[in-house]
Parts: C-alpha cells; sequence; structure tokens
C-alpha cells in the first residue's frame, strides 16, 4: 500500500494513499490454497482469512506483519475461463469521474463500477492498449 505523502507545503497528507500511484495488488486464482502454500513458503507470508459475499474466502496475505497483497479464489462457472494472474490496483481520487475520462479514450469497463464496505470504490478496466487495471478510490 502506498505511504502517506506530504503535499507542496510540506505538510502531510492525512489519506494513506496517493492519486496515481499503484495502491494494492491482489493474485486471482482457481486454487486460493496452493497460491497460499506456495507464498507462504517461498516468501513467508502468512494469511488472514476474510469471508466474501459470494461464499468464498479472500486472502489477505501479509509480511512482517504489514498487509503484503490478497489472494481470491476465481470462483462459479462465470469465472471458470479466467486465468489466473495478479491485478494491480492504482489509487484515484474520483474513480467514476475518472472511469468517464478512460471511456472517453477507448477504455472499457470490464465490469460495473462497484463499492466493498470499508476498502473503497472500484472500477475495472481494460485499457486502450488492452491490458487490464484496477482503479480504485479507497475508503
Amino acid at each position: 500500500m502506498a505511504q502517506n505523502t506530504s503535499d507542496q507545503s510540506g505538510k502531510a497528507d492525512p489519506k494513506p494513499w496517493s492519486h496515481g500511484m499503484f495502491h494494492w495488488n491482489e493474485l486471482m486464482t482457481h486454487d486460493a490454497d496452493r497460491a497460499c502454500k506456495f507464498y507462504a513458503d517461498t516468501l513467508g507470508w502468512t494469511f488472514d482469512p476474510m469471508p466474501m459475499a459470494n461464499g468464498g474466502t479472500y486472502f489477505l496475505a501479509k509480511t512482517d506483519g504489514c498487509l503484503a497483497a490478497g489472494i481470491m479464489e476465481l470462483k462459479g462457472p462465470e469465472l471458470a475461463e479466467m486465468p489466473e494472474g495478479w491485478m494491480a490496483y492504482i489509487a484515484v481520487d474520483d474513480v467514476d469521474a475518472r472511469v468517464e475520462k478512460a471511456l472517453k479514450t477507448g477504455a472499457t469497463l470490464t465490469r460495473p463500477i462497484f463499492d466493498i464496505p470499508g476498502i473503497g470504490r472500484i472500477a475495472m478496466l481494460r485499457e486502450p492498449g488492452g491490458a487490464n487495471i484496477g482503479w480504485m478510490t479507497p475508503a
């Protein structure tokens, strides 16, 4: 996660994220247990499971007690063909306004913008070159 920053006056920014900076990464996988074991064995990550609304489990990865990443299991027939991979999220000041600009420049939403209580408002985009990216306004 992004660190606190200073504005041009040198005053500390009260939010723990900065617009335009990478904010979060998560692995989307069909086998979360396998992925958790791999990262625990190779990087020493520990995991805190968190129930998801769809009945699955989201795993918060930690290193030295600090959040490192998330691991989300791709469950359900609609996600069966989705390839596994890491998804990066960039913090933005106003996800709705930024998505409106992105759509005008050729990006597409890969799913409707959504909210996760206590986490933020999130958009999943495909930019004009074809790369997938998440944008979020953190809570």
